[in-house]
């Protein structure tokens, strides 16, 4: 402390400045302690960045027990809630007709997806083939149904996941992924220990067993279910699944526990939390009030919600009156009131072109 003294001495002499003072001293000491504490605490403010909820389950060796878990199950299969029981390594083939191996439609930036995923290059989505739902009317009927793509493996597939993050897309986006959670599993591992950072999103169709939502926890970042009907005769009717609604209204609870409210950042990018989709039938088939209420009174008034409103007859739905058209203007507009009169106001605005039809 007295060689200090000596130089600040010294130097207020040689450079003509007044001599400091024992008080000046702390003054000045404290004074730079502060300014030291404010630049270290802008720092970290600002290498403090989102970390996709893997990378911690990956670090702590969770992962690979998760994997472990996943895989066992495949032996007599109980993935989803069909519960068909198969042993899926052997080759038997349960509901969605899916063995061993994932199998991949196609892979691409995708831009028809909710605003809070898409940013500018794109949602990274993987389409993956065939399905546990199964419904008559799927959209994506070629895939779903007819089974169109090709079976990889792990290391193809975790080479998938970063080829979509060297394109810039903010999030991975798994599209059906509820046949294949074992096989993502361990293509994450891969992709993980390769740099992949980006988000995972869970997009399925709702029809989600807990016990395997359980083991995503700590995995996936964005959970995007459909909620697809509330009345069971028409889950029953339209996909064999009568279930259907109860065992979605558990599933998005589950997933809810897990990731809270769709939480966006300061580019509009969603990092996580939960963003439902509801896909609007003919004749208000979907149950939209009912789904708009369960949601705002069991999950969260701040839910983030997709009504779609880009229905259109596919696969068998062209022989079944009335899914045999596409939705009216006033069906659209009537499902929007409900959502909001329910309490449901958090709804997607992306400006989307759809063939509405006239009441």
């Amino acid at each position: 402390m007295q060689l200090a003294d000596a130089i600040i001495g010294a130097t207020a002499v040689v450079y003509g400045l007044p001599i400091l003072t024992r008080n000046d001293k702390h003054r000045i000491v404290k004074d730079i302690q502060i300014r030291k504490f404010r630049m270290v605490s802008r720092v970290r403010i600002h290498i403090t960045s989102f970390e996709p909820a893997y990378i911690k389950t990956h670090r702590t060796g969770r992962l690979k027990k998760k994997i472990a878990v996943a895989n066992a199950i495949l032996s007599e299969c109980r993935l989803c809630p069909r519960n068909c029981g198969v042993n899926r390594i052997s080759g038997e083939l349960g509901v969605c007709r899916t063995g061993k191996h994932a199998v991949v439609s196609s892979y691409d930036p995708h831009f028809g997806e909710e605003d809070p995923l898409v940013g500018r290059h794109g949602s990274g989505a993987v389409f993956f083939t065939n399905c546990n739902l199964l419904c008559i009317f799927c959209q994506n009927y070629d895939i779903s149904h007819m089974g169109e793509g090709h079976k990889i493996v792990s290391e193809e597939l975790a080479r998938i996941f970063l080829s979509l993050q060297s394109m810039k897309c903010p999030n991975i986006n798994l599209v059906t992924p509820t046949h294949l959670v074992p096989q993502i599993l361990s293509a994450l591992e891969i992709a993980i220990d390769k740099g992949l950072h980006v988000p995972l999103v869970y997009n399925s169709s709702g029809y989600d067993s807990c016990e395997t939502l359980k083991i995503l926890e700590g995995i996936i970042d964005i959970y995007m279910p459909d909620f697809k009907f509330w009345n069971p005769d028409v889950a029953k009717a339209l996909c064999n699944a009568p279930d259907y609604p109860k065992v979605a209204r558990e599933a998005l609870k589950q997933m809810h526990g897990q990731v809270g409210d769709l939480l966006i950042n300061k580019e509009g990018i969603a990092e996580r939390g939960l963003l439902v989709r509801h896909l609007l039938l003919p004749d208000g088939l979907s149950g939209t009030r009912d789904v708009m209420r369960f949601l705002a009174d069991n999950i969260s008034e701040k839910s983030y919600v997709n009504i779609m409103a880009q229905y259109r007859p596919c696969g068998l739905a062209y022989n079944v009156p009335p899914l045999n058209r596409t939705l009216t203007d006033d069906e659209y507009r009537d499902a929007v009131r409900a959502a909001r009169e329910e309490g449901i106001t958090r709804l997607d605005q992306r400006k989307r072109v759809f063939l509405l039809r006239k009441g």
